[in-house]
Parts: structure tokens; C-alpha cells; sequence
């Protein structure tokens, strides 16, 4: 596993606190779940470019 680097996220406290219910709810902890959204988001933008023609 890659090396992980620490940076500081700033979120407003209601989203905060959806995050950590989310991640309580999926077993992870809040970090965890936010990696795991980051993952899919760009799982999500790469089949995204994919499907893009080239003009």
C-alpha cells in the first residue's frame, strides 16, 4: 500500500456530521469513508473520459 500524506480538509460541520454517520453506518471510520467517496469519484470520472470521442 502507497504511503498515505496527511493534508487538512476543512468541511462545513453538518456535512461533517453526515460524513461520520455515513461512515458508522458502513463500518469505516470517517477517514476511511471519505477516501472511499474520493475513490469512487474518480473511478467515476475515469470511465467518464473513456467513453469521450475524440474530436
Amino acid at each position: 500500500m502507497a504511503e498515505k500524506k496527511p493534508f487538512v480538509l476543512r468541511v462545513n460541520p453538518e456535512m461533517l456530521k453526515e460524513i461520520e454517520a455515513w461512515a458508522n453506518d458502513e463500518f469505516r471510520s470517517t477517514n476511511g469513508q471519505i477516501e472511499y467517496l474520493l475513490q469512487q469519484a474518480i473511478n467515476v470520472r475515469k470511465k467518464g473520459n473513456k467513453k469521450k470521442k475524440p474530436e
